[in-house]
């Protein structure tokens, strides 16, 4: 009984690993996504040049 709940133990964890790991990539090319259109869609400055669009 012990090994088979070890198994499936191993296997849940497996499982779960291996759905964080793909929630992680959907939510790396979210942020891609909304860095690549904020680098493109920011703002000029009254100078005129280009301004930054993040904080940091």
């Amino acid at each position: 009984m012990v090994p088979v709940l070890l198994v499936l133990l191993l296997v849940l964890i497996l499982f779960g690993a291996g759905f964080a790991v793909k929630l992680l990539w959907w939510i790396a090319l979210a942020v891609l996504v909304l860095w690549l259109l904020g680098f493109l869609a920011r703002g000029t400055t009254s100078a005129g040049g280009r301004g930054r669009w993040y904080r940091w």
